[in-house]
């Protein structure tokens, strides 16, 4: 079982690094849904599932969020202003690593 978990975070450190699924050396201007759907899956799926549009076993439904919100939980821990939260827990750490890639999350939350 330990095994399975080292070549499922292999896999997952070379799908975040390898640029798959990008074009390859093709410039991408703005927000990515790709690269947003692959930084889902590495970071988000444990707690909020592999559906964004369904609750999670530990965290809310994502589909939709705004940058906005996704700024303020993953960065902050706090929630907009005026926004009410679908949970009251404090569960979620920060990733401050994401700090650039929020909008490609978002772009894939977006997605129909």
């Amino acid at each position: 079982m330990r095994r399975f978990g080292l070549i499922v975070a292999v896999c997952l450190a070379l799908a975040l690094t390898s640029g798959c699924g990008d074009g390859g050396d093709e410039v991408v201007k703005g927000p990515d849904p790709a690269r947003g759907r692959r930084l889902y899956i590495a970071t988000c799926i444990v707690c909020h599932g592999a559906d964004p549009s369904k609750p999670g076993s530990q965290g809310p439904a994502l589909k939709g969020s705004s940058v906005e919100l996704l700024e303020a939980k993953v960065l902050r821990k706090t929630y907009p202003p005026d926004y009410k939260p679908q949970r009251t827990t404090q569960a979620m750490p920060t990733y401050p690593q994401l700090r650039k890639r929020i909008p490609d999350i978002a772009a894939f939350l977006a997605q129909p």
